[in-house]
């Protein structure tokens, strides 16, 4: 252990989480409203619409399909334009956005799908409109399955994260690239990668404990 900077780690550490929280809050605030609208305008539900689903599809299966070190790459003009830079934290978050904000939102659809349509029905029969079935009945008949899907969005995020350093994002996955793989320092790659266990099964068991707390089972 005697290469291991610990403030150097540290400060890493605090990168990722910053990483992971900033692009997990607007994850979840694209990818929501997207699966729901992806839900929405399927075949026989409220908003049945052939064409608008369709291209939302195909677009959400782009960018879904494109590796995530790639996209890291197509998007660096972007992400310059976004917010000045391609390179620390702030340059990671747009593509980790455009990464997770589709991937969320087929999991927020499939969430909604598990949905008694009886629940449904019967908002509609008490004399709800389209709005208020969505939020009032819709949205929280699902709430376990979509909190279920944000923790999985947020355990794959970690891994992007990590992959972000391949172009200088920075955190643990920069740090691991630095100086585990070009550097040879097995101590600081071993450090990094319990660090990164350490936060997954943090967040797998948070996501579960509210899982729990929400369910209506």
């Amino acid at each position: 252990m005697g290469h291991i900077d610990w403030a150097e780690i540290a400060q890493a550490s605090l990168d990722t989480l910053a990483m992971l929280g900033g692009s997990m809050i607007l994850t979840v605030l694209l990818g929501l409203p997207l699966g729901v609208i992806l839900f929405l305008t399927g075949k026989g539900q409220m908003l049945d619409n052939r064409a608008a689903n369709g291209a939302l599809s195909l677009l959400v299966n782009i960018l879904r399909s494109v590796p995530f070190v790639i996209l890291l790459i197509v998007m660096i003009p972007l992400t310059v334009a976004l917010v000045g830079t391609s390179l620390g934290v702030a340059g990671a978050i747009p593509p980790l956005v455009a990464g997770a904000a589709p991937f969320f939102a087929r999991l927020v659809e499939t969430a909604l799908r598990e949905v008694d349509k009886g629940v449904i029905e019967a908002s509609f029969a008490m004399g709800a409109k389209r709005r208020q079935v969505v939020i009032n009945a819709l949205l929280p008949e699902a709430m376990p399955g979509i909190i279920a899907a944000a923790t999985v969005t947020a355990i794959a995020l970690v891994s992007y994260t990590a992959m972000a350093g391949v172009v200088g994002a920075g955190g643990l996955g920069d740090l691991a690239i630095r100086f585990g793989y070009q550097r040879f320092q097995t101590d600081v790659m071993v450090v990094t990668v319990v660090l990164l266990l350490v936060l997954v099964q943090a967040l797998q068991m948070v996501g579960d404990r509210v899982v729990r707390r929400v369910s209506h089972r």
